[in-house]
């Protein structure tokens, strides 16, 4: 009974082996297991393959030691051939004891090609897509490209796109393969909200963050986007502005992001615990090394006791004393902060101290990513260099300088070990982007009336880090030409050196009787004393000639009666120049006639005594020192921004002054997002040698009191019958206070905010020349016609000029835009004024 079983149960096994070798033959990846059909990689046949050798296939097949295939090469073997992604379908068979592989081969790609898409150009899909025109079509890879241009258009904004691949086949086992693309509404961010400030109002936080909210204008850019890694940016903006207003134990827990199908966008939540807001209890400065007196170091602190805690201010304290330190010869010195919180009294008190750090040389800085700007413009951004002292401070220094030239869409310097383990390397790896501009700018003002500007600039020039622009200007009344060069490192030096080329056309105006044409030529050079200040020292040339039209200066011979001139045809017949009164012309020339010369206006003879000079050389030297604390250039909420500049004029051409010229902004928040603004001016022109032009006097307008037309205040020339020009004074002051606010029932996105100010201002002390002729005096005595040879001064008595107003100030897509209504509370009787004033431009 027991072999009976044996036997039995051997007759099922051979008769089960037996069934399934065809089977397993007949799949698509199937087996050979047995040492019976074990042969060499050269004996298995191959069919179905027409463009991929049969040599090729077998080279997949690995024998083993004994130059055999078993079943688990074989294996191996089928699988390497499948993940080829060369075939659509790979079989193992057995014919008459002999494998054969038999393949179909994957289809050629002919074209590649996208339909429906409009918002991505083809040339940034067919970059981004793995199937290749000439290429073996991967079904798999076509899905993995559908996920891929689905993703491009997703960072775009448009999470309704649908990407739909095509296969058309072609002859000779060819296809094209065609991405049928539905872009979709561009899914915009519908709401941002906060969640726990208490102390900041999402209107500020808003203006912090580079995410914007959907409005009617969001087509001009592309900040309404969803883009996760963008949201998480902001997380750390505005923990930032946190700390630099003095939270310090301030945590931005969560960006939450929600997509909602009925509003068509995202919903972007942060959730923020503020805590309490701190003041500076007490800043110390302590030194562990012995030769080295920490108290030395106070006066480079920007943290001062009961200012508010400042994280950024203690940030730029360490790096200005780490590198003092590096500069007394301790290049290896750590500052380290240390912040001791008094929770009942709301203070941090800050202790700096100054430590050995370890010896760490720099072995190499490699620079990576800049396809076009040259390596030296980049290392010269470091004040250290291979070999030198490793400085945290200097490195980060030299970052933010990086990221300042505007060259980068990214810049990230990260070190790593060196060849010993007191060396670092180095490397910092860079994205470039476009450096160039081509606008074409549009505006209006009261002042100048519509103007157009078309200009080409560069900013990392020949990828040497030149600065070079040209601009052509034409307008109503103004027309000119621009051509600048900037060199920001002069000889190797951090100081740059501008060349500035223009050409200026003002026209007459209802302001300004005479047409003037300027050209100039001006070199200056720039060097920034610290990261606050900065001055610049210039030398200028330049040739100015102004013209009037004839009506406007034909009274100039009139030294009979002035109220006579006579005729063009009194002339023509022959008559000598000169008018008689009543019509009393001699001979056979009376009853031709004359008429008035002031009837038709005329100009000042201030502005015929610069006519009569003919072209004005000015040579002067200069420089202007400046400070600049502010938060933000564009849109400050607090800082200092004030100048201080002087020209000297004399050395050489016609002109000889010394102007000096003051202005200064102070902006400093009021309340919850208002913010206030002072701003200071004042400015003098001494006469040092020959007489001071009346061109040259400082022509006031609604540049210091708002409410006045553009040279509307101050001495005026009010002679009977003449245009009444503006002849300006040699000093001048101003005083504004205005407080900005944002229109809370507008998007915040719209960009607007209204403003209410109070200004006051005078202009006074013309000293120019009142008389027509050279020499000649207006007491009555030594001209006859005094009336018409001189000019009456008015409103030169100092008077301070004062207005009341409120405007609306657009940051607008197309530029910023400015309108503002004032009222003159106090005047002269001949004063201009102008109580509505615009002015903007765009570039596009």
């Amino acid at each position: 009974m027991k072999f009976g079983l044996r036997v039995l149960r051997g007759s099922i096994a051979v008769a089960l082996i037996m069934f399934a070798l065809p089977v397993a033959f007949g799949a698509t990846a199937s087996l050979v297991s047995s040492q019976a059909y074990a042969q060499t990689a050269a004996q298995i046949g191959v069919e179905g393959n027409r463009r991929i050798e049969a040599d090729t296939i077998r080279s997949y097949f690995k024998p083993g030691p004994s130059g055999q295939l078993d079943s688990a090469r074989i294996d191996d073997g089928l699988k390497a051939l499948v993940e080829t992604g060369l075939f659509q379908d790979v079989k193992i068979n057995r014919v008459g004891g002999k494998l054969v592989v038999v393949v179909i081969e994957n289809p050629v790609i002919g074209r590649v090609a996208f339909e429906g898409n409009k918002k991505v150009k083809d040339e940034q899909l067919t970059a981004e897509v793995q199937s290749k025109a000439r290429g073996t079509l991967s079904r798999a890879m076509v899905q993995s490209d559908t996920q891929r241009i689905t993703e491009i258009y997703r960072r775009n904004g448009r999470f309704d796109v649908k990407v739909e691949p095509k296969i058309i086949e072609q002859p000779n086992n060819r296809v094209d393969l065609v991405f049928e693309i539905t872009e979709g509404q561009k899914t915009g961010i519908k709401s941002i909200d906060f969640i726990g400030n208490n102390s900041i109002s999402s209107y500020r936080l808003k203006d912090v963050i580079k995410t914007r909210q959907s409005s009617v204008l969001s087509f001009l850019s592309s900040g309404d986007t969803y883009d996760p890694d963008r949201i998480e940016a902001d997380r750390d903006l505005i923990r930032r502005y946190y700390l630099k207003n003095g939270y310090a134990d301030v945590q931005v827990v969560a960006a939450l992001t929600e997509y909602d199908p009925a509003a068509g966008g995202f919903l972007v939540t942060f959730k923020i615990e503020e805590g309490q807001q701190y003041r500076v209890g007490s800043v110390q400065f302590r030194s562990s090394i012995a030769t080295l007196d920490g108290e030395a170091f106070r006066s480079l602190s920007r943290v001062d006791v009961g200012s508010i805690y400042n994280a950024e201010a203690v940030e730029k304290s360490i790096e200005e004393m780490q590198i003092e330190a590096s500069r007394r010869g301790y290049a290896f010195a750590i500052v380290k902060p240390q912040g001791d919180k008094n929770y009942e009294a709301h203070t941090v008190s800050i202790v700096f101290t100054i430590d050995e750090g370890p010896r760490v040389y720099i072995e190499r800085i490699n620079i990576r990513g800049n396809t076009r700007t040259r390596d030296y413009v980049i290392r010269r951004e470091f004040d250290i260099s291979e070999g030198d002292a490793y400085n945290r401070a200097l490195v980060d220094r030299a970052e933010r300088r990086l990221k300042n030239l505007d060259y980068f869409k990214e810049v990230k310097i990260v070190s790593e070990p060196g060849s010993s383990a007191d060396r670092v390397v180095l490397n910092v790896n860079l994205e470039e982007k476009s450096t160039g501009d081509f606008s074409v700018s549009g505006g209006y003002s009261t002042a100048d009336g519509l103007l157009g500007e078309v200009s080409i600039s560069e900013r990392n020039l020949l990828g040497r880090g030149w600065y070079g622009k040209a601009a052509v200007q034409y307008g109503q009344r103004t027309q000119g030409l621009t051509l600048s060069f900037v060199e920001p490192y002069l000889l190797g030096y951090r100081v740059a050196l501008g060349l500035d080329f223009y050409v200026r056309k003002q026209s007459a105006s209802s302001y300004v009787s005479y047409d003037s044409k300027t050209i100039g030529f001006s070199p200056r050079l720039g060097f920034q004393l610290r990261e606050d200040l900065s001055l610049q020292v210039r030398y200028s040339i330049s040739q100015q000639t102004i013209t009037l039209p004839y009506y406007l200066q034909n009274c100039n011979n009139n030294t009979a009666d002035i109220n006579y001139f006579p005729t063009p045809a009194y002339i023509a017949a022959g008559g000598a120049v000169g008018p008689f009164p009543g019509n009393t012309y001699p001979g056979p020339f009376a009853g031709l006639g004359g008429y008035n010369c002031y009837a038709d206006g005329e100009a000042s003879v201030a502005v015929k005594r610069e006519l009569a000079n003919g072209k004005v050389t000015t040579s002067a030297f200069g420089y202007t020192l400046a400070y600049n604390t502010l938060d933000n250039n564009k849109n400050p909420t607090t800082g200092i921004l004030a100048s201080v500049s002087q020209d000297y004029a004399g050395v050489g051409g016609n002109v000889s002054y010394l102007k000096t010229v003051t202005d200064a902004k102070l902006y400093t928040p009021i309340v919850s997002d208002v913010v206030g603004v002072l701003h200071l001016q004042g400015g003098v022109i001494a006469d040092v040698g020959s007489g001071i032009r009346m061109l040259d006097h400082f022509q006031m307008g609604p540049n210091l009191v708002r409410g006045f037309a553009p040279s509307g205040i101050g001495p005026r020339d009010i002679t009977t019958g003449t245009y009444n020009d503006a002849l300006g004074g040699t000093s001048y002051w101003g005083a504004s206070v205005e407080a900005q606010m944002p229109l809370w029932f507008f998007p915040r996105e719209i960009g607007i905010k209204a403003a209410a100010y109070a200004d006051a201002g005078s202009v006074q002390g013309y000293k120019g020349p009142t008389s027509l002729f050279v020499g000649g005096t207006c007491n009555g005595t030594a001209l006859a016609n005094a009336a018409n040879q001189c000019l009456t001064v008015g409103a030169d008595d100092g008077l301070i000029r004062s207005s009341v107003g409120v405007g609306l100030i657009w940051q607008s897509p197309f530029g910023p835009l400015r309108f503002d209504y004032a009222v003159p509370l106090t005047k002269s009787p001949y004063d201009r004024v102008q109580q509505f004033r615009f002015g903007g431009g765009t570039s596009f």
